[in-house]
């Protein structure tokens, strides 16, 4: 992967934009992170993504409301990891690494660099790419390369592709997290995973799903679906919210409940009222996935929001 351009974590926005940019497609600016903001934009919709993190803040269908939550606590401090949008998750989710290492993994709170964009009448897409580095191998010990495709198009797409670049294998566990903007997390359900298997993760008992999945409580479900197809459904803002996948053995839906503050890292108490995470994941450790040298995975969701009548 040596022959990949890239520009430097430390480009200027004007760089960027000569070098990526097009006028009213793709635009970079500056952010709270000292890391660029990029926005990608056509007749479909906007997106924005910070290269802290390769992470989406914001995505917007052409008239219609915003579908991603972020919460009003987000402070963009380097080192933290950025609460709300999509963060990426790998190479472990959850508390699937090593014992004391930080939930997630390290590339949410990585500077990722931009490979390439493009568009079109269509499309207008970014490529982000992570490598292993000196201090990615004091955290975890593997030569890899990350590659990040975001795409606006009638949906926002996702595309996360894993090579080990390495001379020995690796395992990962690994998710992209999206929290879903609700009007009153009460009122949503979640279809798609009737009849499934799954976890819960609170306690680690093991269930059958019947029917839809009302979340009008806590919840930190990780389902094996049958079929990597999922809506959550909200009333409240009139619509479903589109969910297809691949690459992932779980979903993962998710919502802390009324939380003390400083529980979570840049939540505010009242914040699980407004969002639902449905996430397309791979986890526990031992449904870990295997990359052998030389060898790639791709993990992909597109997101579509749906107005009900």
């Amino acid at each position: 992967m040596s022959g990949i351009p890239e520009v430097p974590v430390n480009a200027d926005v004007e760089e960027l934009n000569r070098r990526y940019g097009a006028p009213g497609r793709i635009v970079f600016r500056p952010s709270p992170t000292g890391h660029p903001f990029v926005a990608l934009a056509n007749k479909y919709g906007t997106a924005e993504i910070s290269l802290y993190g390769a992470h989406t803040l914001a995505y917007r269908p052409t008239g219609n409301l915003p579908v991603l939550f972020m919460s009003k606590l987000t402070d963009y401090r380097p080192g933290t990891a950025i609460r709300g949008g999509i963060p990426v998750c790998w190479p472990w989710f959850g508390a699937c690494g090593e014992p004391g290492s930080k939930a997630h993994g390290f590339a949410r709170t990585s500077v990722w660099n931009v490979r390439s964009s493009e568009y079109s009448e269509d499309e207008s897409a970014l490529v982000l790419g992570l490598r292993d580095s000196e201090a990615t191998r004091r955290i975890w010990p593997h030569g890899f390369d990350l590659e990040f495709r975001i795409s606006v198009t009638m949906k926002l797409n996702l595309s996360l592709k894993t090579t080990n670049t390495g001379d020995a294998p690796f395992k990962i566990t690994e998710g992209l997290h999206p929290y879903f903007l609700v009007k009153d997390r009460d009122a949503t359900t979640v279809r798609g995973v009737a009849g499934c298997d799954y976890v819960d993760a609170r306690d680690m008992s093991e269930h059958v799903q019947t029917g839809d999945l009302a979340v009008t409580e806590d919840v930190n479900h990780v389902f094996k679906p049958s079929k990597n197809e999922f809506a959550l459904i909200d009333p409240g803002l009139r619509r479903a919210i589109a969910v297809v996948s691949r690459g992932n053995g779980k979903l993962v839906v998710w919502n802390p409940g009324p939380v003390e503050e400083g529980r979570f890292e840049n939540l505010a108490p009242d914040d699980w009222k407004s969002f639902v995470c449905v996430e397309p994941a791979t986890l526990f450790r031992e449904d870990a996935v295997e990359i052998k040298p030389g060898e790639s995975r791709e993990l992909c969701a597109g997101i579509q929001s749906v107005p009900e009548k």
